[in-house]
C-alpha cells in the first residue's frame, strides 16, 4: 500500500497541498514506478524527489548538471531538515559524506553525471540502500535537447545495475522529440510520461527590436524592482553591460566563463544572497542557480532556440510573484545564427533552421506571444494571455511589401555591395559623395521613398534580414537571400509589426512586477529581519522565507507559533529554526 504522503508534504515543507501535477509524479515514485516529468521551472520539481526521499528508506541518487545547483539545492534541502550531501570536486567533506551514505544517514546525495558514470561511484552504490534515482535536466540527456551533455548517456547503463530502484527524470524545457528521446535514452516507458503545462502565467512576456540596447535594459531595470539576469552573447558584452548598467547604482556584475575563478564564484554569490542585484552573463549562467526571486530576466540578443529562450526566461519568478522577460533583437543575430547552422553538420542544419524560424515567427508576431511560446511544445492555447507585451498593447500590421520589393531593387541595382545604410540614403535620395561617385543618383530607385514610407525603411530592412530575403557578405554588404524572390514577384507579403508609440514622461514601474507592499511597513521590518538570519545562517534570504510568506505574515499577523504552521511554506524545522524571531518582529510591530 502506497504511503499518504499529505502528513509529509505538510510537516516538512509546510504545504497543504500539491500543485499541478506534482501529486500523480510523487504517486509514481512512492509505487516504484519509472517516471519522466516535464514541468515549468517554478513548478516544484525538486520537491517530487526531495518528499519521497524523505519517506522511502534508502539514499536518493540525484544527478545534477552543475556544481552550483547541487550546493544551492542542498541548502535548500537542509532548510527544511533533509539529511542530504554533495560529492563534487568543490567538496572538503567527501569522506565525511561518504560515511554518511554508506551508514544510511543520508536522504538525498547529489552528484554530477561525470562522477555519477564511474565505476568507482558504481561501487559505492552497492554498498547502501538506494530509494531513487533522479535525473534533473533530464533534457541533457537527448542530442534534440539544447543543453546536451555526453556524460548522461551514461547513465541507463548505472541505472540498469539496480534495476529495483525507481527512476525519476525532470526537466522544464522538451519539445515531443526531445521528450520521446528522453524516454528511450533513460529507459522510462510511454506510460510514465507525466507533462505539466508549460505555461508561465506569472512571467509577462515582451519582446523589441533593439536601438540602443544599453539605454533600454536600463529602462527595464529602473522600471522593475528586485534582482535580475541581463544575458549577452559575448564575454566582453557582459563587462561592458555590466561597468554601462552600473552607472545607475543598482549593484551589477558581470559572469562569464573567462573570469578568474573566484571572482566568478563571488560574482555568483553575491547575487544569489541580493535583493536587488543585476548580473550581467552569458547564458551558463541560470541552470546552476536555484533562486526564486529573480524579477526580472532581459536579453541583449536573440537565444539559440525557443527551447533556450523558454529556459532561460524561466528563471524569472520562481516563486510564483509577477516577473518580466524582455527580449530586444536585431537582424544581425539572425544573420549570425545563420552563419551558425552553415558550419554545423549538414543533417543538423534542416532542424537548426526549423529553430530559427520559429523565432523569427516569436519575435514578429503581432499576437499573442505566449500562445506562439506554448504551441511551440504542443500546447494550444484559443485566448491571448493578456500578460505579453502585444497583449497589453495593441501594436499595429502594416502591410510593407512594396517598401520591401523597393528596398531589394536598390539592393540589386546597387550591385549587392552595400549596407542598410547606404541603401537608405539611395532610396530617399540623400546625396553622398560615394552615391555621386558611383552614378548612383541617375538609378531609377534614388529618391522612391519619401514622406511617412520613410520610416518603414529601417523596419523593413530588419524583416527582410530576419527572413532571409537579404544576407550580408563578409564585407557587410547586402545581398539576395532565397525568400527574396517571391517578395519581389509579389508571391509573399510583408507585414511589419509596429510597437504602439510609448507616452511621454517619467519612468514607470512595470506594473507586471510583484510590488512590495511599501504601506505596510511590517512586510520590511521581516525583511530586515529575514536578511539578518540568512547573513547569521550563512544563506540567501529566499532559503529562509519566501516574499509570498513574509507578504502573508505581514497580513494575518500571527501571534503564535500554531498561528505560523497554518501559512504556507512554513514546515516544522523552519518554525522551529525562525519562528520565535518572525513573530517577535511582529509583536514589536504592535
Amino acid at each position: 500500500m502506497i504511503p499518504d504522503p499529505l502528513p509529509t508534504l505538510s510537516r516538512v515543507f509546510g504545504f497543504p497541498a500539491f500543485r499541478g501535477v506534482q501529486e500523480d509524479v510523487v504517486a509514481r515514485v512512492l509505487a516504484g514506478e519509472r517516471t519522466l516529468g516535464v514541468m515549468p521551472t517554478g513548478a516544484g520539481k525538486s520537491l517530487c524527489y526531495q518528499l519521497p526521499s524523505v519517506m522511502l528508506e534508502g539514499t536518493c541518487v540525484v544527478v545534477s548538471p552543475l556544481i552550483a545547483l547541487m550546493h544551492d539545492q542542498l541548502r535548500a534541502a537542509e532548510a527544511v531538515g533533509i539529511r542530504a550531501a554533495t560529492l563534487t570536486s568543490a567538496d572538503q567533506n567527501r569522506a565525511e559524506s561518504i560515511a554518511r551514505f554508506r551508514a544510511g544517514e543520508l536522504d538525498l546525495l547529489y552528484i554530477a553525471p561525470e562522477r555519477a558514470s564511474t565505476g568507482h561511484f558504481r561501487e559505492l552504490l552497492a554498498s547502501a540502500p538506494l530509494s531513487l534515482f533522479a535525473i534533473d535536466e533530464a533534457h541533457c540527456v537527448s542530442e534534440w535537447g539544447h543543453d546536451f551533455r555526453p556524460d548522461y548517456r551514461l547513465l541507463a547503463p548505472l541505472m540498469d545495475a539496480f534495476p529495483d530502484v525507481p527512476r525519476l527524470a525532470l526537466t522544464a524545457t522538451a519539445d515531443a522529440h526531445t521528450r520521446s528521446d528522453i524516454l528511450q535514452q533513460l529507459g522510462i516507458p510511454q506510460d510514465g510520461l507525466i507533462v505539466s503545462g508549460f505555461d508561465r502565467p506569472n512571467i509577462r512576456y515582451a519582446i523589441s527590436p533593439k536601438a540602443n540596447t544599453t539605454k533600454q535594459i536600463a529602462d527595464v531595470i529602473a522600471a522593475t524592482p528586485g534582482p535580475g539576469i541581463v544575458y549577452a552573447q559575448t564575454r566582453a558584452a557582459t563587462e561592458k553591460l555590466a561597468e554601462a548598467l552600473g552607472r545607475s547604482g543598482r549593484p551589477t556584475r558581470a559572469y562569464h566563463a573567462g573570469l578568474d575563478p573566484h571572482i566568478r564564484q563571488k560574482n555568483q554569490a553575491d547575487f544569489v544572497a541580493s535583493e536587488d542585484m543585476v548580473i550581467c552573463a552569458t547564458v551558463a549562467f541560470g541552470m546552476g542557480i536555484d533562486k526564486p526571486d529573480v524579477r526580472f530576466v532581459a536579453h541583449a540578443g536573440l537565444p539559440k532556440s525557443i527551447e533556450a529562450y523558454y529556459q532561460e526566461t524561466g528563471r524569472a519568478g520562481r516563486d510564483g510573484d509577477p516577473a518580466v522577460a524582455h527580449l530586444f533583437w536585431g537582424a544581425e543575430d539572425f544573420a549570425r545564427a545563420r552563419q551558425r547552422i552553415g558550419e554545423v553538420e549538414p543533417d543538423r542544419q534542416a532542424g537548426e533552421r526549423t529553430r530559427l524560424a520559429a523565432l523569427g515567427a516569436l519575435v514578429e508576431t503581432a499576437g499573442c506571444r505566449r500562445r506562439i511560446l506554448l504551441k511551440h511544445f504542443g500546447e494550444d492555447r484559443h485566448e491571448d494571455c493578456g500578460n505579453c507585451d502585444n497583449c497589453l498593447g495593441s501594436p499595429d500590421a502594416v502591410d510593407a511589401t512594396e517598401t520591401a520589393r523597393k528596398f531589394l531593387s536598390a539592393v540589386f541595382r546597387t550591385g549587392q555591395l552595400f549596407g542598410v545604410g547606404y541603401v537608405e540614403q539611395v532610396l530617399l535620395g540623400q546625396s553622398t559623395e560615394r552615391s555621386v561617385d558611383r552614378g548612383h543618383e541617375s538609378l531609377s530607385v534614388w529618391g522612391i521613398v519619401d514622406g511617412e514610407e520613410a520610416a518603414l525603411v529601417k523596419p523593413v530592412a530588419r524583416a527582410l534580414l530576419l527572413r532571409d530575403a537579404l544576407r550580408t557578405n563578409a564585407h557587410g554588404g547586402l545581398e539576395f537571400g532565397p525568400a527574396a524572390r517571391p517578395i519581389l514577384k509579389e508571391d509573399a507579403r510583408v507585414m511589419l509589426v509596429l510597437p504602439p508609440k510609448r507616452a511621454r514622461g517619467g519612468r514607470k514601474r512595470d506594473a507586471g512586477v510583484a510590488a512590495n507592499p511599501a504601506d505596510n511597513p511590517l512586510f520590511e521590518a521581516l525583511r530586515t529581519c529575514r536578511r539578518d538570519l540568512a547573513k547569521e545562517a550563512g544563506v540567501p534570504p529566499y532559503v529562509i522565507f519566501h516574499d509570498s510568506v513574509l507578504r502573508e505574515m505581514a497580513a494575518q499577523r500571527p501571534d503564535s507559533r500554531a498561528a505560523l504552521m497554518h501559512l504556507s511554506g512554513i514546515g516544522a524545522r523552519k518554525l522551529e529554526a525562525y519562528g520565535d524571531a518572525f513573530l517577535q518582529v511582529i509583536r514589536d510591530a504592535g
